[in-house]
């Protein structure tokens, strides 16, 4: 089920999202902003798995031994 949410932005950013449109690089506005929230949501768990990569990197880990220790 799809849900409506109405937001506003400055009338230059809307120009530059019915341009994208308008080039046919997306169908509607809401698949644009169906796209930047995935492309939001990629960020984050790169920006999640650097972080990681660097506790790791620094020892910050533990060692499991067993599917047990997950508990």
């Amino acid at each position: 089920m799809r849900n409506i949410v109405n937001i506003s932005m400055p009338a230059e950013m809307k120009r530059e999202v019915d341009a994208y449109v308008k080039e046919g690089q997306y169908s509607s506005v809401s698949e644009f902003i169906r796209d930047m929230i995935r492309d939001w949501k990629r960020a984050n768990l790169l920006r999640d798995l650097r972080q990681s990569q660097k506790e790791f990197r620094a020892g910050k880990y533990k060692k499991f031994t067993s599917f047990k220790d997950l508990r």
